[in-house]
């Protein structure tokens, strides 16, 4: 097995789909007898573990949670020599990886996890298509330097565009050792624990973003015979929860650990996404993993992730009576949503990923 050193400008304790994505790998490469050292922002609050190597970061003013690296390639890394270098976001310590790949003559493969030009609007509303026209072609420039691209989908691959290097999907996968359909038992434990009501639930977790879009969950729940739960945190929470004020129907949990999210997903009958600039959505394959159908906005990777009338529904972007029409259905339906689920589980599993990651490195590296 090969030396991979892995770069990410996003990683725990900062909670989203590439911070899980890239330790999962990492995990999953090491048990196979492979090294991966991460390279990524040290934050406080956690120490490293074995093949961690924090390098100084600061705050993004503009948006919480995440942080600017110094551009540092650790000597442990250095020293390693590595035989490929897995770059999982273009920015700071996307650029420490292509100067390490280049120092060594290694090959680079970099990830295409999240479309960043999409965040624009949070550095500056008025300036917001100008920095989206700067951030595109900065992307564009960096993955046209590396030796292979991964995404996750198809849809992603898609908004790459034309580029030199061959573009592998490769599916972030899910841990379904973990994600699986929980027992009643743990069910009714999680529910009495967090105070949740008996009845139908509709429910979401993961990062609080304001792209997230999770306004329209309030507004599309509102009114309907189920409860709504938001489990995560992020800078749009506040916000959130200002508008939820005096709704009886919604609970926040807050930040729940992974060990708690199968019997979190189990409880739900309907799992809501409105966020239409995915690229997979991880949290919707865990919640189908764990057996809950999905209602999705028909836009980004979501239309290919969930499937109608298999793994759930979708609606249109913006449209909020579609929206409650796409839950109500979904709900008439749970009992027998998703479909097929063991061969489900079997696509979603994330050896199968690791397996396709490793004949990417082979391709790369061969």
């Amino acid at each position: 097995m090969r030396t991979v050193a892995a770069f990410t400008d996003t990683y725990l304790p900062t909670v989203n789909g590439v911070s899980y994505t890239v330790r999962t790998w990492r995990d999953r490469w090491r048990k196979r007898g492979g090294e991966m050292a991460v390279v990524y922002p040290e934050a406080s609050g956690r120490p490293s573990t074995t093949g961690e190597h924090p390098v100084p970061s600061a705050p993004l003013p503009f948006y919480e949670g995440f942080r600017f690296a110094v551009p540092a390639v650790p000597d442990g890394v250095r020293s390693a020599d590595p035989d490929v270098v897995h770059a999982h976001t273009p920015f700071a310590l996307g650029l420490a990886a292509r100067r390490l790949a280049g120092d060594l003559d290694t090959p680079l493969v970099a990830s295409y996890h999240t479309p960043a030009g999409e965040y624009a609007r949070y550095v500056s509303e008025t300036l917001a298509a100008p920095i989206k026209r700067v951030t595109d072609g900065y992307e564009r420039w960096y993955f046209d330097g590396a030796d292979a691209i991964v995404v996750p989908s198809e849809t992603a691959a898609a908004a790459i565009g034309a580029i030199d290097p061959p573009v592998h999907v490769v599916s972030n996968g899910v841990d379904t050792d973990r994600f699986r359909p929980a027992d009643e038992r743990a069910v009714v434990e999680f529910k009495r624990r967090h105070g949740l009501p008996e009845g139908p639930l509709v429910g979401y977790t993961g990062r609080h973003g304001h792209e997230k879009r999770l306004g329209e969950l309030l507004d599309a729940t509102a009114g309907l015979e189920a409860g709504l739960v938001l489990a995560g945190d992020g800078p749009a929470r506040p916000e959130l929860e200002r508008r939820a004020e005096g709704r009886e129907d919604v609970s926040f949990l807050g930040f729940l650990d992974r060990a708690e999210l199968p019997a979190f997903y189990s409880a739900l009958d309907a799992f809501a996404f409105p966020s239409p600039v995915e690229t997979e959505g991880l949290v919707a394959i865990e919640a189908i993993a764990c057996g809950t159908p999905v209602v999705a906005v028909a836009a980004g990777a979501l239309t290919e992730t969930v499937t109608d009338g298999e793994t759930g529904t979708h609606f249109p972007p913006g449209d909020t009576d579609a929206f409650r029409d796409a839950i109500e259905r979904t709900l008439a339906a749970a009992d027998r949503l998703p479909t097929g689920l063991d061969e489900r589980r079997r696509r979603l599993c994330v050896a199968r990923s690791i397996d396709e990651l490793e004949a990417v490195y082979d391709d790369v590296d061969g």
